[in-house]
């Protein structure tokens, strides 16, 4: 579901418009992701730098 397919019990426009204070409000806690893409994303990071230090050392071996 997106905002804009929610319309505000105050002032019953489209939250999407923003006209009120809890248009905005709930707009904003709609579109805000907080930490889960950011920790999504330091996870991947830290894999892949996992699987570059793994084939570093596969290589240094010789194995």
């Amino acid at each position: 579901m997106s905002c804009e397919d929610l319309v505000c019990a105050r002032c019953a426009h489209p939250v999407a418009e923003g006209r009120c204070p809890q248009c905005r409000a709930a707009r904003e806690r709609m579109h805000h992701h907080g930490l889960d893409g950011t920790a999504a994303t330091m996870v991947l990071l830290a894999l892949v730098a996992l699987l570059l230090l793994s084939l570093a050392l596969n290589h240094l071996t010789g194995a």
